[in-house]
C-alpha cells in the first residue's frame, strides 16, 4: 500500500498531466478543431461539423482545468474529490469512443481516445484507494 505522501504525489502528477492533456485538447477543440483532429490523426469532418466539435472541446477542456485547479488549490481533499467526480466521466466517454468505432461512426484512430480515458480511470481508481489523509 502506497503511504500518504505517495499517494498524495502520484495524484498531483496525475492530475497535472490529464489537465494538461484535457485542457490542451479542449483548446485546441475550441480554437483550432481541424488541426487538433489532424494532430489526433482522426479524420476532419465538414465544416459545419467543426462548430460542434468545439462545443465538445468546451467539455474536454474544462474537464482539464478541474484538475489543474485541484492541483493549484493544492489540498489532498480537492485531488481527491477531481478523481472521484471525473471517473465516470472518462468512463462514459471512452465507451462512447469505443461503441463508435465498433458500429463504423468513428475512425479506429478514436480508440485512442478510449484507451487513454480508461488507462486514467484505472490509475484514478487505484490512487483513490490508497491513503489519504482525514479531512479537518
Amino acid at each position: 500500500m502506497m503511504t500518504l505522501e505517495q499517494t498524495h504525489a502520484r495524484s498531483r502528477l496525475l492530475a497535472w498531466l490529464a489537465g494538461a492533456m484535457d485542457g490542451g485538447t479542449g483548446l485546441g477543440k475550441v480554437f483550432a478543431p481541424a488541426l487538433t483532429l489532424q494532430l489526433m490523426m482522426v479524420p476532419v469532418p465538414g465544416e459545419e461539423a467543426l462548430f460542434y466539435l468545439r462545443f465538445v472541446g468546451v467539455f474536454v477542456g474544462m474537464v482539464g482545468f478541474s484538475y489543474l485547479g485541484a492541483v493549484g488549490r493544492g489540498t489532498a481533499w480537492d485531488l481527491r474529490a477531481v478523481l472521484r467526480f471525473t471517473v465516470p466521466f472518462r468512463l462514459a466517454a471512452g465507451l462512447f469512443c469505443a461503441v463508435g468505432v465498433g458500429v463504423g461512426e468513428l475512425a479506429p484512430m478514436w480508440l485512442s481516445v478510449a484507451g487513454a480515458d480508461w488507462m486514467l480511470v484505472g490509475l484514478q481508481i487505484g490512487l483513490l484507494r490508497g491513503k489519504w489523509e482525514a479531512p479537518a
